[in-house]
């Protein structure tokens, strides 16, 4: 716990969604985080997404609309060209079309979607479906 802030608060929002909760309270806060949970609300997997100060590193109030089935980040943070998308989808992603990898880029967090559309690479952060 609280060796990858981003895999603790990924592996609670998955256990919620099991679970069947409605919201989930995040801690600690982190911009990284803050990116990628702002890319999930994009792709319609969570809903609204709230940051909360509290003078102990902060937490986010998540909630959950019940559209993941798994997420998880990656380790190693492997680098990804252009290119190389349909290979890493197939990889981790169950199926054509079906999720989207979270990319960490030169012009910030985004999925591989949108990655392809304006034409860069970046490094894998996560996956989800």
């Amino acid at each position: 716990m609280l060796m990858d802030p981003l895999a603790d608060a990924l592996s609670k929002i998955r256990g919620y969604e099991d679970r069947g909760r409605k919201e989930v309270i995040l801690t600690p806060s982190s911009n990284l985080i803050e990116n990628v949970l702002a890319t999930l609300q994009k792709a319609s997997y969570l809903g609204e997404v709230e940051r909360i100060e509290d003078g102990r590193g902060g937490k986010f109030k998540v909630q959950l609309l019940g559209r993941i089935n798994k997420c998880a980040v990656v380790r190693p943070r492997y680098p990804i060209k252009q290119h190389e998308f349909a290979k890493w989808e197939k990889h981790y992603l169950p199926a054509a079309n079906f999720g989207i990898l979270v990319l960490t880029t030169p012009e910030g967090v985004m999925s591989q979607i949108e990655a392809h559309t304006k034409g860069i690479g970046g490094r894998i952060l996560a996956y989800v479906y």
